[in-house]
């Protein structure tokens, strides 16, 4: 019996048919050069009109690794030691800058005060694993330690992203915990990136449709993991997925679409924080494709998803 994918909210369906041919789901290695141009395609106002200072710095990466480059964005009007938003951008951590979605962070920084660091990590396939997780996690150590020099709290960074990005602040999550590195106060986690293996219900199920389908994953994953991806012996640094353990983890927020690649492995996530005593907020959003809030903001169900991820943040940084 042929596997339906579940239907898109209406309003989402039309974003979709408006996009046409820009929509189609098949990425693929022959893709890579047009989607970096795309993702490097504008300068967005970094400052939100005069609410941040920005700042960029190359910080010490990995060893033997060159520096990797961070974007600091500060709110000018408001007082430190201010909460701090980890920012890691999506791009099937193939593409993107460490601009790529950092509006969305700025967005929440200005409503909350709370200052951006965005991290610029090296790119597969040139640079496979372990480079991208490894320089997200430099950027990290770098961030924590000079927290108060960017006018940020040590005890309050939130690590965040989308997509690959998502995939790589659990990532670089579970490593702060297993090298006794900075103490996170919580992840925020967008339908994030987090099985290698490729073989959930969900991925088979929107197999050819919506925006990232089985074949687009496979393609991000063979580039980062080579030969190894699906194989037994991949990190779970690579995958989070693939942690034999999730306990002693800060609290995790976590949303994606019923209608996208990543819902299963998002919610099996979940489920297994909660299962290894963990705080997790998980929400679903039906009808929803990947990437649907960037290019439909206007939508009630982005409209909704936006609200959630605020009032998390509210919730978490006024404990």
């Amino acid at each position: 019996m042929p596997l339906v994918p579940p239907p898109f909210d209406p309003e989402l369906a039309a974003c979709l048919k408006s996009l046409g041919e820009a929509a189609a789901p098949g990425f693929r290695l022959e893709d890579l050069d047009a989607a970096r141009r795309g993702t490097c395609a504008g300068s967005p106002d970094l400052t939100l009109g005069g609410a941040f200072a920005v700042a960029e710095h190359a910080v010490p990466g990995p060893p033997g690794a060159p520096g990797v480059p961070l974007l600091v964005c500060r709110p000018v009007d408001t007082a430190a030691p201010l909460p701090v938003l980890y920012h890691v951008h999506g791009g099937g951590m193939m593409a993107g800058t460490d601009r790529a979605g950092v509006d969305v962070p700025l967005g929440w920084a200005r409503e909350l005060g709370a200052v951006v660091v965005s991290v610029d990590y090296r790119l597969a396939p040139e640079h496979p694993h372990p480079a991208p997780v490894e320089d997200v996690y430099a950027g990290l150590l770098w961030t924590a330690g000079h927290a108060a020099g960017i006018g940020g709290d040590p005890a309050r960074i939130v690590v965040a992203g989308a997509s690959a990005g998502g995939g790589l602040a659990a990532a670089a999550t579970l490593l702060a915990r297993d090298r006794q590195g900075p103490c996170l106060l919580g992840q925020l986690l967008m339908s994030p990136m987090l099985d290698d293996r490729n073989d959930t219900l969900s991925s088979r199920q929107m197999t050819g449709t919506g925006l990232w389908d089985r074949t687009a994953n496979e393609t991000a994953w063979t580039a980062l993991l080579g030969a190894a991806r699906g194989g037994p012996e991949v990190s779970p640094y690579a995958a989070p997925a693939r942690a034999a353990e999730l306990s002693g983890l800060p609290p995790a927020y976590l949303d994606v679409g019923s209608a996208e690649t990543f819902r299963d492995e998002t919610v099996a996530y979940a489920s297994r924080l909660w299962q290894a005593g963990g705080a997790a907020e998980l929400h679903v959003w039906p009808g929803a494709f990947h990437g649907f809030d960037t290019l439909a903001p206007e939508a009630a169900l982005s409209r909704a998803a936006r609200a959630a991820r605020l009032g998390w943040l509210r919730r978490l940084w006024a404990r």
